[in-house]
């Protein structure tokens, strides 16, 4: 398993990116707009440990303008990790007694919870092709 990143959605991205970058010393790895999802992922890493990087996501406004209010609970989105067979990592998992509340339905990611509800996010390495019970089942809960 290789540790990925950690997720926290922003209500400003560029006040973020102040504190992030300019305040912790960190630099911006990489970023993607997605149009149609409507939210930016901005990705921040240290210098010393550039695959540990910390992904900022804003979410854009609506339709209407409104910002949405995370609270203190929703604003850490998730703790990402590489698997080497997220099939048999989530069989593991649901074995333990674990809701897998994503299932890598497509073979490449999937969604947990910890005990303490932190959403921890499977990222396949490479493709495995979707494969039965995990190509069918629905979603469960949040994540």
């Amino acid at each position: 398993m290789k540790y990925l990143h950690a997720m926290v959605r922003v209500r400003d991205l560029d006040a973020s990116l102040r504190f992030y970058c300019e305040g912790l010393g960190l630099r911006e790895t990489r970023r993607m707009e997605n149009e149609k999802g409507r939210y930016t992922l901005v990705f921040v890493a240290a210098d010393e440990t550039p695959h540990a990087e910390v992904e900022l996501t804003w979410n854009w406004p609506g339709e209407d303008g409104a910002v949405e209010d995370y609270g203190s609970a929703r604003n850490f989105g998730h703790l990402a990790f590489r698997v080497d067979d997220i099939y048999a990592t989530c069989a593991r998992l649901q074995a333990m007694g674990y809701a897998i509340g994503r299932p890598p339905r497509d073979g490449h990611m999937a969604f947990v919870r910890s005990p303490d509800l932190v959403s921890i996010e499977l990222l396949q390495d490479g493709y495995l092709a979707p494969r039965e019970p995990w190509a069918s089942m629905p979603n469960t809960g949040v994540w």
